[in-house]
């Protein structure tokens, strides 16, 4: 399909387009010829000279808005109290079963909010980051640890969108019923404040292996009872009470519920991750020199290509789920007999059509949030690129040395299986080595400078006492 097909190009634009723009399609990535735009390719061999880099602006801002790629909407006003609470509360071990990892633990701001592993390791643990070590009773968390940004515009969470919020208002998570509308009443920021209240529930990330504490004594099934378990004991810090009265002003401690916890802590995260000056924000307010010409390349390829058909929005996600041919390793979230396996959406809808399908990644801040994968599959953001051009072949020839040593021989043979269900998008798309070095340039204009040192949010200690990683 050519772009003008579609009918949004104006008359201006396909005037200026006459220096070789009009050549860009939307046919995909693959066939005989790539569909990389023709003037990123004359500019790439002569140099961008001024009309040139002015074909490529027109162009890239005509293809944004046919893609429906737009800014972040404005975040929620956080009250500051509310924002101080989900500090100390993200960083604190004291809601884990054996007080010994925090939510950051995972989430840490050294390393863009993940921990810089292909897979996690949760409760049990020791040390943090990619030196996090397995010891007794330790489990290595079957999927890799998403990044926090821009929460608050994403209505569904978790790589699986197990927690999610319709338009509507309603919820849909784990927890079914136990999930009340005392506690639904609570959360201010849609799914981002009712995400935390499932890692605590979890054995393997952060209640711990049954044992003879408050937490990991509760049945696995008693979320209320845990989560009411929880905030008994953030009852007994004499510092957690002033902070949640002061963050709920006119509510005593007593009448609060574990909602008001994950809310305070969706609320840390909004106010300070949210990440909306980048060059592409620059470029969409109409600063034409906001982007480098080699980023503009990029762009144009970006939004000429499949890529853009999924990655769209202001998030750069679709929020749809989708099998894009990824290698699985690591302990899995199957069922008998493919325990080891992980069927992604699927878990969650029980639709043939979602196995083996993900959420569509985000793709703001990307180039600091590797490794790559809902398995953390790629080290490097290129080589994840990469992988989508005839990702048939690069799931058959899938190398598995670059994921975390501790995962070596977890590969299991599920390909055909994979490749049976996956999205038909990616069919036929072929991208050459330079479009994928030019799409790896454009995704550094989707970086905000204020995330690529997050180490300010580091607190000097927290409520409870605990030791905290940072």
């Amino acid at each position: 399909m050519n772009w003008t097909t579609d009918g949004v190009l104006t008359r201006r634009i396909i005037q200026v387009a006459t220096v070789a723009v009009a050549a860009a399609t939307i046919q995909g990535c693959g066939g005989d010829s790539p569909t990389a735009p023709s003037s990123a390719i004359a500019a790439s061999r002569a140099g961008a000279s001024l009309s040139t880099r002015h074909a490529l602006v027109e162009q890239v801002r005509a293809l944004a808005a046919q893609r429906g790629i737009v800014p972040l909407p404005p975040a929620p006003y956080v009250r500051p109290a509310l924002a101080r609470l989900g500090h100390d509360l993200a960083f604190d071990k004291v809601i884990s079963g054996n007080r010994d990892i925090a939510c950051m633990t995972c989430h840490l701001p050294e390393y863009a909010t993940g921990d810089g592993r292909s897979l996690p390791i949760g409760a049990g643990g020791r040390g943090f980051g990619p030196a996090r070590t397995l010891a007794r009773g330790a489990a290595i968390i079957p999927r890799n640890a998403p990044p926090l940004f821009n929460l608050y515009a994403m209505p569904a969470l978790f790589l699986d969108g197990r927690v999610a919020r319709d338009a509507d208002g309603s919820y849909h998570t784990p927890a079914g019923a136990q999930l009340t509308p005392a506690m639904t009443r609570v959360l201010e920021f849609g799914a981002a404040s009712a995400q935390g209240l499932f890692p605590p529930l979890s054995r393997a990330e952060m209640r711990g292996p049954v044992g003879d504490n408050d937490l990991t004594r509760l049945p696995d099934t008693a979320d209320q009872a845990i989560w009411a378990a929880i905030m008994r004991r953030l009852g007994r810090i004499p510092r957690y009470r002033e902070l949640f009265e002061r963050a709920y002003p006119g509510t005593p401690f007593n009448r609060l519920n574990f909602a008001h916890a994950t809310n305070a802590i969706a609320g840390f995260l909004v106010s300070n991750m949210t990440f909306d000056r980048t060059p592409w924000d620059r470029f969409l307010a109409g600063d034409d020199n906001a982007l480098s010409t080699d980023q503009l390349r990029g762009a144009a390829s970006f939004l000429s290509l499949k890529c853009s058909i999924c990655h769209t929005g202001s998030t750069f996600s679709d929020n749809k789920f989708h099998d894009v041919a990824l290698a699985q390793f690591g302990p899995g979230e199957g069922v008998l007999p493919n325990v080891h396996d992980d069927f992604g959406r699927y878990n969650v809808t029980g639709k043939p059509s979602d196995l083996y399908a993900f959420r569509t990644s985000p793709l703001r801040n990307i180039e600091l949030t590797g490794p790559y994968g809902h398995a953390g599959e790629f080290k490097k953001l290129r080589d994840f690129i990469a992988h989508y051009s005839n990702s048939d072949v690069a799931l058959r020839t899938y190398n598995p040395q670059q994921i975390d040593p501790l995962l070596f021989g977890t590969l299991i043979d599920n390909t055909d299986a994979v490749l049976a269900a996956r999205d038909t998008l990616l069919n036929g798309v072929v991208i050459p080595d330079s479009t994928i070095d030019r799409l790896t340039t454009y995704m550094t204009a989707l970086t905000d400078p204020r995330a690529r040192d997050l180490r300010r949010l580091v607190p000097d200690r927290v409520p409870s006492g605990l030791p905290f990683d940072r």
